[in-house]
């Protein structure tokens, strides 16, 4: 299933809050990729915070992104408390 992203907000401990097309609210957690590639730079909690919605999807300062569809499968549903 592709669900756009249509907002994205940076959250203590490397987590998103991102909001699909749908409507849906999810939270991803990235420390486990914070070691890989060119996302190793997003431990600067700074750069981290540069997240932005490009295209359907979200991208950082240093332009690494991550696909839509993954996002989506790897988050898990934003309950309210």
């Amino acid at each position: 299933m592709y669900l756009a992203v249509k907002e994205v907000k940076p959250l203590r401990d490397y987590q998103l809050e991102l909001t699909f097309e749908n409507g849906e609210k999810r939270i991803f957690d990235m420390k486990p990729y914070l070691d890989k590639g060119i996302y190793k730079e997003l431990k600067d909690e700074n750069k981290f915070k540069t997240v932005r919605i490009s295209f359907d999807s979200i991208e950082w300062c240093n332009q690494a992104d991550i696909d839509p569809e993954f996002l989506y499968k790897k988050s898990v549903e934003c309950v309210l408390q």
